[in-house]
């Protein structure tokens, strides 16, 4: 599973999810700090990837253009990188589900 982890998370979730999600990379590991969200967008949609974030702007993104790249929204608020780590655990079959799906563009965790 190649998920792209957005600005406004921690890139340390890459390593704490590396048993689940093997190829996940954080957009500072690929040249993407501080990119626009387009520029987020189209490096996930030539390589691949799905993006997740918290920003509320790709998930705008995913309803008016649809995937690739697909859109994973954390709805969690202002909480620590661990508790952010516990849902993509405790998510992990919804997200794998949603990820093998070809219909489905987006999907909002909580």
């Amino acid at each position: 599973m190649r998920l792209l982890f957005d600005e406004n998370l921690s890139p340390r979730l890459c390593e704490a999810l590396q048993d689940l999600y093997p190829d996940s990379l954080h957009v500072r590991h690929v040249g993407l700090a501080a990119a626009s969200d387009g520029e987020v967008w189209a490096y996930a949609f030539a390589n691949g990837f799905a993006v997740v974030t918290k920003d509320a702007d790709f998930r705008q993104r995913s309803f008016l253009f649809g995937h690739p790249p697909k859109v994973v929204w954390l709805r969690l608020g202002n909480c620590s990188t661990k508790a952010i780590e516990a849902v993509m655990r405790r998510r992990f079959e919804s997200v794998t589900l949603f990820l093998d799906d070809e219909q489905k563009a987006f999907l909002a965790l909580s």
